[in-house]
C-alpha cells in the first residue's frame, strides 16, 4: 500500500523510497513519451480541430503527420530531460509522501487517516508532496516542453544547447516559466491521484477481499493506478492546458509552423484568450491523449513502485 500504513511488517528508508519512485518514474515515461508528444502538440494548437487552418484534427492524423514530417524519433523528442523530470519528480513525490502520511498518521486522530476518510488523507498529503516534486523538477519540465513543442528547422538541438540558448537569451527565470500554475494544478492533480488510487483500493478490497498482511498485487494496483490517472487527468485538464501555453512563452519562432501564435500576460490572461478565441473546448485540448496518457503512466506508476517496494521488503526481512 502507498503510504504509511500499521499494518506494514516492514518500514524502508527514506532512499528505498527514493529509488522505487525514480525507477517507477522511468518505466513510465518510456510508455507514456509518445502520448506525451500528442498531448503537447493538441495542448498548443491555438486553432480548434476542426477548422481547416489547424494542423492537426485528431490522434490517428497527428500521428501520421508527426511521423511522415519529423520521423518517429519525433515522439521521443525530449526524452531525455523528461526522464531527469521523472527521475527528480518521482523521487521527490513518493518520498515526500511517505513521510507526510506518516507523520500526520502520529500527529492526527486515527480515523481521519485510515477508513472512509483515508481517499481525503491521501488527497491532501498527495497535494503537498506533489507541489514539492513540481518545485524541484519545474526547470526540466520546461526544457522538455520546449523540446517537444518546436517545429523544423529546429531553434534546440539539444538539452544542453537549449539550457544554454534559455539562459543566455531570458535568464535563469526562464527554467521555472509557469511554476505558478504549475503549483496550482499539480495540487489537485497529485492530490486526486493519490486520493482516487487510495478510493479504488478500499472498492477493490470490498469486492475482491483479501487479508490485510497481503501486499498489494500486480493487477490491482495497475487498475486502480489507472482509474485513477483517467479521473485526475479529466479534471485537471484545463490546468495542464494553461501551464502549457505559458512555459513555450518567449520562442514563438519555433512554434509558428504549427499555426497561430499567441501571448499571454500571465495566467489569468491565458484563461480568457483561450475562452474567447477558443471556446471552453480550448481547455480541453488534448483531451484523448491526455486521458490516456493518465491512464497509462498513473497506472505503471503505482504499479511499478508498489513492486519495487513490496521486493525490498521482502530482501529487508
Amino acid at each position: 500500500m502507498v503510504g504509511f500504513d500499521t499494518a506494514k511488517e516492514v518500514h524502508l528508508s527514506s532512499t528505498q523510497y527514493a529509488f522505487a519512485g525514480a525507477i517507477s518514474g522511468v518505466v513510465m515515461r518510456v510508455f507514456a513519451q509518445p502520448l506525451d508528444v500528442l498531448k503537447i502538440r493538441f495542448q498548443l494548437q491555438v486553432e480548434s480541430m476542426r477548422s481547416r487552418r489547424a494542423k492537426y484534427h485528431g490522434v490517428i492524423q497527428a500521428t501520421k503527420i508527426i511521423t511522415r514530417e519529423e520521423g518517429l524519433a519525433a515522439f521521443w523528442k525530449g526524452h531525455v530531460p523528461a526522464q531527469l523530470l521523472c527521475i527528480v519528480f518521482g523521487s521527490a513525490q513518493f518520498v515526500s509522501f511517505e513521510w507526510i502520511t506518516r507523520a500526520s498518521h502520529h500527529a492526527l486522530p486515527e480515523k481521519w487517516t485510515s477508513g472512509q476518510y483515508k481517499p481525503m488523507h491521501h488527497f491532501m498529503c498527495g497535494g503537498i508532496s506533489g507541489c514539492i516534486a513540481s518545485a524541484s523538477a519545474q526547470p526540466f519540465d520546461v526544457v522538455r516542453t520546449r523540446l517537444v513543442a518546436q517545429s523544423e528547422p529546429k531553434l534546440y538541438t539539444s538539452v544542453p544547447d537549449a539550457v544554454k540558448k534559455m539562459y543566455t537569451q531570458e535568464g535563469l527565470i526562464s527554467f521555472y516559466k509557469g511554476l505558478v500554475p504549475t503549483l496550482i494544478e499539480i495540487f489537485p492533480h497529485a492530490g486526486l491521484q493519490f486520493g482516487f488510487y487510495a478510493f479504488f483500493k478500499i472498492m477493490w478490497d470490498k469486492f475482491l477481499p483479501k487479508d490485510k498482511s497481503e501486499p498489494t498485487g500486480a493487477w490491482e494496483s495497475l487498475v486502480c493506478g489507472s482509474l485513477s490517472g483517467i479521473c485526475s487527468k479529466t479534471i485537471i485538464l484545463p490546468l495542464d492546458v494553461v501551464k502549457k501555453r505559458l512555459q513555450v512563452q518567449g520562442f514563438e519562432e519555433a512554434r509558428s509552423a504549427f499555426g497561430k501564435v499567441r501571448t499571454y500576460n500571465g495566467m489569468g490572461d491565458c484563461f480568457r484568450q483561450i475562452i474567447r478565441e477558443e471556446g471552453l473546448q480550448g481547455l480541453m485540448k488534448g483531451f484523448g491523449p491526455c486521458v490516456l496518457k493518465g491512464a497509462v503512466s498513473v497506472g505503471l506508476t503505482f504499479l511499478v513502485y508498489e513492486q519495487c517496494c513490496h521486493q525490498m521488503r521482502k530482501w529487508q526481512s
